[in-house]
């Protein structure tokens, strides 16, 4: 063995080059946030919204669940069926978003001030309801130069009529083009909470990724990734936009799907930017509903229930549902997804507690990849603490949330 030849001085140099990096690291990247996030958003134009929203799509979609059982029950099973029809019965609708963009359209300046007050007004009711979604909140136009100001003159008019932001109140930000958008909709944020009295902080928004300029910017970086850094905190999360951005791309309409090679993509890049920051990341919508002859129904559950199950397994946890029929296929393949992961990820989970192999040497990587999956799967209801201490005895939600609030793995 050989003494350091590095003196102390030395040590310092290095230390003054990393000390500012580190902090930067630790500012821009706190970690991932496990705990509530929705499964899905549920979109709703504001001429349609109100207090009785979610009991209406809770009700059609449990009508669609009776009325095709059978091929529900052939892609998952009459037990989840049953836990997917006792969700709807109670709490079908996790995050809900009365819309003023595209599936409002411009109805004049007095109408949307009208549907803007009603919508507070309901915005406010749901966030009170013991039962109602756990976050909400409006898309508003976006930041373009004829739009905006209508835009903002919305969410201004929502949260007066709401009477402040309401609990889990997020409002979306649509077609981000470049990262100063972002820089603004914080301005507005602040401006906002000095103008109503609001706490410092309380405005938070989603933005929705749907222009390829908001994943390579024209100077070749990924604007998503500058965007979320640019939110001052404030950013929640990210929304893919199958069709806008698929159309900007160039993708026929026949071809334009949330499998299309350039949502995926697009969605890769999200994912990547969004890691490790503690914003939310949710895949995009199908147009395709379970409507028609018993045929087109049929299709359209099997395929959404594919599409669901496919982002799930991309690690796309949360996504678009604009009908009430897509609750039961949204919650059918989110049940069976983590119904599917709960024993091997608690066994696993388990032996890594016990200091046992049981088959695989996991790292603490892996350990904390598989408290996550076992926490979104409590989150969303797939299963209950007691079906996971009945395989593994030691794994509570203490234990899991224990693993996952380690800043690294090796912590």
């Amino acid at each position: 063995m050989i003494d350091p030849h590095l003196a102390a001085a030395a040590l310092d140099r290095i230390d003054s080059i990393l000390d500012p990096v580190d902090r930067r690291l630790e500012l821009d990247y706190p970690g991932e946030r496990f705990g509530g996030q929705p499964a899905h958003t549920v979109y709703v134009s504001a001429a349609d919204a109100t207090d009785r929203t979610t009991d209406e799509w809770g009700a059609r979609a449990s009508t669609l669940l009776a009325d095709n059982s059978e091929v529900l029950s052939s892609l998952a099973g009459a037990d989840v069926v049953k836990r997917v029809a006792n969700r709807l019965s109670r709490n079908p609708i996790q995050d809900l978003r009365i819309d003023f963009e595209d599936g409002y359209g411009w109805r004049g300046d007095p109408v949307e001030d009208e549907h803007a007050r009603a919508a507070g007004a309901v915005l406010a009711g749901l966030s009170a309801r013991n039962d109602g979604p756990i976050a909400l909140g409006i898309r508003a136009k976006g930041l373009a130069p004829h739009e905006r100001r209508r835009g903002i003159r919305t969410l201004e008019l929502v949260l007066d009529a709401a009477g402040g932001v309401p609990d889990g109140f997020v409002f979306t930000v649509p077609k981000l083009r470049a990262v100063e958008q972002v820089s603004a909709v914080v301005a507005l944020c602040e401006e906002l909470e000095t103008a109503h009295g609001l706490t410092t902080g309380a405005l938070r928004f989603e933005l929705q990724i749907e222009s390829p300029q908001a994943v390579v910017g024209a100077d070749g970086t990924a604007t998503v990734a500058r965007a979320i850094h640019a939110a001052d905190g404030r950013c929640t999360g990210l929304h893919y936009g199958t069709y806008d951005y698929s159309a900007a791309c160039g993708i026929t309409s026949a071809q334009q799907s949330l499998e299309h090679s350039v949502a995926d993509h697009a969605k890769d890049v999200m994912m990547a930017a969004a890691a490790q920051t503690g914003v939310w990341i949710s895949d995009g919508s199908t147009q395709v509903v379970p409507v028609g002859n018993h045929e087109q129904v049929t299709d359209a559950i099997r395929r959404h229930f594919r599409l669901v199950t496919r982002s799930l397994e991309r690690g796309f946890y949360q996504g678009w549902d604009m009908h009430p029929g897509h609750l039961v296929t949204r919650w059918l393949a989110t049940f069976a997804f983590f119904g599917a992961a709960l024993e091997p990820a608690a066994v696993r989970l388990q032996a890594y507690l016990d200091k046992q192999s049981g088959g695989v040497m996991d790292e603490p990587a892996t350990a904390q990849a598989l408290a996550a999956v076992l926490l979104r799967g409590l989150d969303t209801g797939s299963f209950d603490s007691a079906a996971v201490a009945a395989v593994a005895p030691d794994v509570t939600p203490e234990v899991l949330r224990g693993l996952l609030s380690r800043r690294t793995p090796l912590e």
